[in-house]
């Protein structure tokens, strides 16, 4: 347990700034496809997942925490690169965009490792991310061939 914690992480994305705010927190965020999931009734699209926390990284911390993101007005959702069914597959965030279309509508994809990613038609961008509980401590820092 880290002696007095940050406070734990809340973002509500509703525009592109937002997002790449958001999407940069979720880097190298770790989620298991069976935490992933399309609520249609709902029109939400829902993960959970352990997050890398880059700004503790800054000040020496190498931590993790969980995390929940979700999107609301989800339309539709597809995947790529992954078997859906592979609910104990481990998929490594790399990046989270918007592509406008008629406004507000657009798409927003999941980029994960591997060629893997997650397609949402969404009647606008509205995207919340909510740390659930206590950070621990982890000996890697995640690694991209650029930073070799």
């Amino acid at each position: 347990m880290v002696e007095n914690p940050p406070p734990r992480l809340r973002l509500l994305a509703q525009d592109t700034e937002d997002l790449a705010v958001l999407s940069a927190h979720m880097q190298d965020a770790v989620i298991r496809v069976g935490d992933m999931a399309w609520l249609p009734k709902s029109r939400r699209f829902a993960l959970a997942g352990s997050r890398f926390d880059w700004l503790a990284a800054e000040a020496g911390r190498m931590e993790r925490c969980h995390v929940g993101l979700h999107f609301d007005g989800v339309l539709g959702a597809a995947s790529m690169g992954f078997d859906p069914a592979g609910h104990d597959l481990a998929l490594n965030l790399l990046s989270i965009e918007f592509t406008p279309g008629d406004a507000p509508a657009g798409e927003i994809v999941l980029t994960f490792s591997g060629g893997a990613a997650v397609r949402l038609a969404v009647e606008c961008l509205d995207a919340q991310l909510r740390d659930l509980g206590p950070r621990w401590q982890t000996k890697m820092r995640p690694g991209h061939a650029e930073d070799a």
